[in-house]
């Protein structure tokens, strides 16, 4: 599996002591330990509250916040929903990184779409087996659902499988409140029998 992408993010987030995890795509090669497809971009996922805290501990960044699906220069404010989005490049090699602001609440992660939709905080990043933290997939594949693309239907085949039964259930249980219909729930049941 080439990870070079995934260990250079680590790279820069080495003493960084908020937590954060390689998200999208990345994020389910991590957990299946294959990269299964070719991948554009490079994203992490923090908390919205830790946005400070990255900006400051990537010096020699410039980030763009995305308003309305436009690029817009982020000054020093703080973010707030509906804002969840932002662009980096790296002003000196020119790296890339798109930064997702996930929501916390009293030890639990919520998904900005439907706040009553919960996972517990401790378990929304995972370490992979070469040390690097990604985003519990069954959170990516749940932001993957709605708007669904064929690389997100490749994400959700090659990951499906190897999701505990546990994660099964509540990926299923929160895809029946996001996108009630979605046909990953029946698949999602068919490989809890």
């Amino acid at each position: 599996m080439n990870v070079e992408i995934c260990r250079k993010v680590a790279d820069w987030m080495e003493e960084y002591k908020k937590p954060w995890g390689i998200a999208g795509g990345w994020a389910i090669d991590l957990f299946i330990e294959n990269q299964s497809r070719k991948h554009s971009d490079i994203e992490i996922a923090i908390s919205r509250e830790d946005q400070h805290s990255m900006r400051n501990h990537l010096t020699g960044w410039k980030f763009d916040k995305v308003v309305s699906g436009e690029l817009t220069n982020w000054g020093h404010e703080t973010l707030e929903l509906p804002i969840h989005e932002l662009h980096g490049k790296n002003l000196n090699s020119g790296d890339a990184l798109e930064v997702l602001f996930n929501e916390f609440e009293e030890g639990k992660w919520v998904f900005r779409r439907e706040p009553q939709i919960t996972y517990p905080a401790s378990s929304t990043f995972l370490i992979s087996n070469a040390g690097i933290p990604f985003l519990n997939p069954i959170i990516v594949l749940l932001y993957k659902a709605k708007n669904t693309r064929e690389k997100d239907y490749a994400d959700f085949k090659v990951v499906k499988d190897s999701l505990k039964v546990q994660d099964k259930k509540w990926l299923c249980h929160a895809l029946e409140i996001h996108v009630p219909g979605h046909p990953w729930i029946s698949e999602l049941r068919g490989g809890m029998e």
